[in-house]
Order: C-alpha cells, then structure tokens, then sequence
C-alpha cells in the first residue's frame, strides 16, 4: 500500500503539471509532456523556479522536494504517467521497446498475476522518458569542500571542471526474465550499481506445482539506461592556499551523457547521494561508504563557437557592429584594454580567434585553417598577460608553460584506468585544447625533445601515438599562441635575428606570425605607458579609449558569428597574392641577414589572415584590403628590427619612402602612381601616411614630382 503522504504529493504534482503556465500563458509542462507523446524529446525536466512561483504550492513541499529529491523524482513521474496525453503525430516504430511493449499489454493480465511483486510490471519499464529536477537558478554554486555529510539525498549546485570522462555504457534498470516451466515475465527492478540475478522462478504458479521453474535473463525485453562516470576537481580560485584541488564523482545518466568532455568549466545541479563500497574494498573500508552526485541538469560556462545560439539582445548587438565600419580596430582595441598600445598585436591576436575555415580536398588532403602565433619579446612586455587574456576570451583554451609541460603532458599520455585497470590513452593539453586555443608560455625554456612534440600538431593537426600497445591518431586542432624570450634573455641587436630567435627553422616556418615586441627607450612613448599603468592601477581601470570596450562575452559571440561565415577568395587576386608573395621571396633573397624564412607557408599564412579578416567582416569573398592587411601584418610583425636597419644604413624616413615609392614605380614602369598604391607601399614596411604626406610634400617642393591638389596622386616629372 502506497502511504498518504505519497497520494497527496503527488496529487500535488499533477496539479502543477496541469496548470503551471509559461510567461505567454500557455501551459508549460502540458506541452512537453505532449512533446514527449510525440517522441520529440526523451526527458522532462522539472525547474524548481517554476515550483516556487506556483501560487498554490507551500514552502513547505518545495523543502520536501529539495531535501529529498530522489522520492520526489518517483511521485512526479508517477504523475506524469497518468498525465501522459496521447501522441498527436505517428513517430516511428524504432526500438523493440515499443513492440514488447504492445505486445505485453495485448496479452495483458491473463497471463499474469498482478498481486505478485515479481509479475507486477514495473513503471520503469513502461516509461520511455527520464525525470530531472532542476536546481534555483539563483545562488551561488557550491565548491566541492563544501558539499558536507548534512546535504545527502540533498539537491545541491556545485562548479568546477571536468578531469575525466568515461565512455558511455549501458546500466541495467529493469531485468527481465521467463520462467521456462510456467512461461511468466518476471520482472526484477535494480536500484544500485551491482545486482544479484534471480535464479529460481518466485511465481505464485511454481510456488504451487513446488517446481522451481529455471528463469532465463531476456536481455532484449530488459531496460537499459546510458551511464557515464565523470570526475569533477575543484576550479583553482575555490582552493585554500596550502591545499590541493578535491575531486568528486559524477554520475550521468540517459539524456544528460555525452554532455560534458576533459577540460570543460561546468555547473552542475544534481543529488548528493552515498554509494556502498563492493567486493574486496567493502571489506578493507568497512563502515565507510563513498559519495557521489547524481546529474540532474548541466550548465557550460563558455559555449563552443558551434553551440553559441545567439538572443535577441546578443543578435542586434553583433548585427550593430558588423554595421560599425571600424569594428575591427574596436574588437582589437577590446582584447586586453587594461595593456597599453601593441595595436597590431592584438589586430593578429584577434585573428587567432576567428581563424580560417579548415580545408579538405577530394582525395582526403587537409589544408589547416588555424592561426598560430608566436610572441618574442623583451622581458616585460606584457606577453604573459595577452596569453592569459586570450584563454580567458576563448571558449575552450589550454594555458601551459615551457617548464612545466613535458612531451607526454603536451600531447598524450598512457595511464591505467582506476575503473577498468586497462590502458586508457589520456589526452594532454594540445587534445584537451581541440578546437580551441593551447597558450605555450616560456616556450624558448622547453627542451628541445619536447618541442618536437609540437611540430605534427601545428602542421597536420593530430597527435599520433604508438605507446604500450596502443597504435593511434588523435585530433589537435588547435591553434597555437606561444610566447617566447629571445636566445640571451633580452634582443641583441647586435647578432643576427636568427641567432636572437634561437627556434628552429622548422618550428618557425610553422608560425603564420612572428611577432618581435622589443622594448626601446623612447622618452614620449615611455611617458605615455607609465601615465597610462600609474592610472589602471589607481582607478582598476582603462582609461578611456574614445568607446566602451567590449565584454568578453559579446566578443565570443561576434566571433562565433563570425566563424560561421567561409570567404573564398576570387579569380582577379590570385595574380595579386602571388606577385607580392614573390617580392617577398624576392627583398629576402637580396637581404644579408634576413629576418624571416619565406616559405610555401608564409603565402598560406597570407591566404589564411587574409579570409579571417573577411569573416571579421561577414564578408563571403576576399577583397584586396584584407591581402593588403594580412602583408602590412606581416611586415610590422618585424618592424622594430626594420627600423634598426635603416638607422644602420643612415636613412632617414622620408628618403627612405622616396626610395620605395620610385623603385615600385620603376619596377612597374609608369609615370603614375595613386596615393592608395604609394600609401600601400610604405605602410607594409611600417611608415604612416602622415610621413608619406610630409615626403610627397618635400620632394614636390624640389619639383621631383607633382601631386594632384584633390586625389594626392603622383605623377614623376623626369623619367
């Protein structure tokens, strides 16, 4: 006999069910449980916020609800089975659940008798949906230290990240057996995670014939959940100083596995509940029993780029900034405001993000679409803290340092699974960043058998192991941000660059950008940083930027946005972007000591910033402005040594733009030149249209050439 208190609950329940009503009026969970008729949806889940702004629901059975969650998932499902509409829409006939089960109540109770508890079938096994009760949105979650022994059979919201997931297998839920003396269904309910089978037929027909009929396990007629064991650590800002992280045990079941994976910062809401040791760990715990949490809902904190599904409010925001004809200075100026100046490095951090779309061809081919950066700099250029800020935009990101990372821990390791005792590969942190973003900080400090580690992800996008009878390829498509020293701690300008960078050619024709950030004396330059850090560190504070920088959160869903979107590049740019990747090749032939190795990949690298800047502007072909960038990127990524350069050889800039300009006009053979072409030029070897204006100005004064009054063109008067 089922006790009062559970008839009245769940009387209560079925009015809730009946008549809670959404913000537009319309009857919440009627709907999804007629979605659930329709085998739209597998699951309903129960908000507690809904509960609680039922008007006819008391405190007093919202408490019972959240102090014994796991009886109150019984009584609404229960409520739920008499509610259950009838399906609107014909869904296919897929699994042999539905067939058994039209069978069983086709031949219905003549075979059964329904005052025995064996034969009495079990709502489980009718039930082809799950019940979650989901916790307050409001609150603060919980650390794990402070999930106590007071909370158990408790709803409870904990935070922190995921550590390890196991595959998914099938539980056992309900056991189904046939007697093979009296042919009966007997049906045996599991509750915990280790089951005694029924050997010897309980039905009330053997019990008097005195045969112990022999019963047979149907595996088919058996109902079987998906089970997932998830261990959950503490985020580092919850741990007190001297202690390490804690773990705990996660248990998913049906619809809610698959939903978390290594790496991911998640809420979870679930029953805080005791689980018996078993076997020979019974014995040694003795009394002790272990604790784990029973998922009832799950929230990421960052989305993936794909799963980002934008609102309203998100929509018309990224909508008005795609409008906005500086966006992409602004997206730059937003990364890291608190860091004063290093304009363009931003301009390539935010690339990194956006990225290229990844190429396959027909016969199987990959072409990579990530960016990767590297940062080599003096000490005390705020490298470390773009790196950090950059993981803290990107919705999945791995930071890592040079020192602290070994090969293995990079990209896979080996270790024997504490369940199953077999070897299991783990992933490191270039598989955990998959699809993300892995920061290598210190990267000049690794060894070098280490870095080598690197080179096949960075390149082909995977991390092959042949380790402890395990022969296997795993996925890496990240993006790599590195930030490097150069060989002697700070840039000697007196060696050659590639005596400074000390990385080897293999690695660095891999990097799209190198990015050399040296720290020079420059009385206005200095003075304006130490203005601007004296007031971030009074006010805690940008100083104003001319516009408000954008949340990080905006950002990722511009991004996202952005990412959607696959430029092609056009037929007329292909001779454009082959000319100005042959000139390079070209001005590195004729350097002494050049500063770069030019390579097949630098024209891919060229292609690649160039689409990104496309999608930064929702834009489905490429245009010449975003070549003329991806090259201008390029040439400032080394503009503190060019400028070393021409001190060296005693030109000054206005001789020197005179010099660029006539040597393209040469080159081209014409009388004219457009301003757009000459300011082209200089800008990718790092000069300002105010010098070009100050230079055209100059040498028109010594009747060298003349300049349109309103379009600044040039026209050469002597040949």
């Amino acid at each position: 006999m089922k006790d009062l208190s559970f008839l009245a609950d769940k009387e209560l329940a079925k009015d809730f069910l009946s008549n809670f009503a959404d913000d537009h009026g319309e009857p919440k969970y009627l709907n999804i449980l007629q979605d659930v008729a329709n085998r739209k949806i597998k699951y309903v889940q129960i908000d507690l916020d809904d509960l609680a702004n039922y008007k006819d629901l008391d405190e007093v059975f919202l408490q019972r609800v959240t102090e014994n969650t796991r009886r109150y998932i019984g009584i609404f499902a229960d409520a739920m089975d008499e509610l259950m509409p009838e399906p609107t829409e014909a869904f296919p006939v897929e699994d042999d659940h539905d067939i058994l089960m039209t069978q069983r109540t086709e031949e219905g109770t003549d075979n059964a008798d329904n005052n025995d508890p064996f034969q009495r079938m079990p709502p489980e096994i009718k039930r082809f949906y799950e019940v979650y009760i989901k916790s307050f949105s409001k609150g603060s979650p919980f650390t794990i230290r402070e999930v106590r022994a007071s909370y158990i059979g408790q709803l409870v919201k904990i935070s922190g990240i995921v550590t390890r997931c196991s595959d998914v297998k099938p539980l056992i839920q309900v056991a189904v057996y046939t007697c093979e003396d009296c042919g009966f269904e007997i049906y045996q309910e599991v509750t915990a995670r280790v089951f005694m089978p029924l050997f010897v037929c309980p039905s009330k027909r053997c019990d008097t014939n005195n045969s112990k009929g022999n019963l047979i396990l149907q595996l088919r007629a058996s109902k079987f959940l998906k089970f997932q064991e998830v261990k959950i650590q503490e985020l580092a800002e919850h741990v007190p100083k001297g202690h390490i992280p804690r773990t705990m045990t996660v248990h998913f079941r049906g619809e809610l596995t698959r939903k978390v994976s290594p790496g991911d910062v998640v809420e979870l809401s679930g029953i805080f509940l005791p689980i018996p040791y078993t076997g020979f760990k019974a014995m040694r715990a003795g009394l002790v029993a272990d604790t784990y949490l029973e998922a009832m809902s799950v929230t990421h904190f960052k989305k993936k780029y794909e799963e980002y599904d934008l609102r309203g409010d998100e929509q018309e925001q990224v909508e008005g900034l795609a409008e906005d004809g500086d966006i992409y200075n602004k997206l730059a100026c937003s990364l890291a405001p608190e860091i004063f100046g290093h304009e363009d490095v931003k301009k390539a951090l935010l690339l990194l993000l956006v990225g290229a779309p990844h190429r396959k061809l027909k016969d199987g081919m990959k072409i990579r679409g990530d960016i990767h950066v590297c940062l080599m700099g003096d000490p005390g250029v705020a490298k470390s803290q773009l790196l950090k800020h950059i993981i803290n935009v990107a919705p999945r990101g791995v930071y890592t340092t040079g020192r602290g990372s070994s090969g293995v821990g990079l990209t896979a390791a080996v270790q024997k699974d504490p369940v199953t005792n077999e070897m299991v590969l783990e992933g490191g942190a270039l598989v955990l960043a998959d699809m993300g973003i892995c920061a290598i900080d210190e990267f000049d400090k690794m060894d070098e058998s280490d870095r080598t580690a690197i080179h096949e992800v960075m390149e082909q996008q995977t991390v092959s192991i042949a380790k402890a009878g395990i022969t296997t390829s795993l996925n890496a498509r990240t993006a790599v941000l590195a930030a490097a020293n150069p060989a002697w701690g700070r840039y000697d300008l007196r060696r050659t660059p590639a005596e400074n960078i000390n990385l080897p050619p293999a690695l660095l024709s891999r990097f799209d950008l190198l990015w050399l950030i040296l720290d020079k004396a420059d009385m206005d330059s200095d003075l304006e940083m130490a203005r601007h850090i004296v007031y971030v560190h009074q006010n805690l504070e940008t100083p104003a930027l001319g516009f408000t920088p954008l949340e990080p959160s905006i950002l990722r869903a511009y991004i996202s946005a952005a990412r959607r979107v696959f430029p092609s590049v056009p037929r007329e740019l292909e001779e454009y972007i082959a000319t100005a990747y042959s000139s390079i090749r070209q001005d590195e032939a004729k350097s002494n000591a050049p500063h770069s190795y030019t390579t097949v990949r630098t024209l891919l690298s060229i292609l690649r910033i160039s689409i990104a800047l496309a999608r930064l502007r929702f834009s489905d072909t490429v245009a010449q402005s975003d070549v003329d960038e991806a090259l201008r990127l390029m040439q400032m990524s080394k503009f503190s040594l060019y400028s070393d350069d021409r001190q060296k050889s005693g030109l000054d800039a206005i001789s020197d733009i005179y010099s660029i300009v006539r040597d393209e006009a040469a080159r081209t053979n014409s009388m004219d030149v457009s301003y757009a072409q000459a300011l082209n030029w200089i800008s990718r070897k790092g000069y300002s249209e105010a010098q070009l204006k100050e230079c055209l100005e100059e040498y028109a004064s010594l009747n060298v050439w003349q300049i349109h009054p309103n379009t600044f063109d040039v026209r050469f008067i002597d040949a």
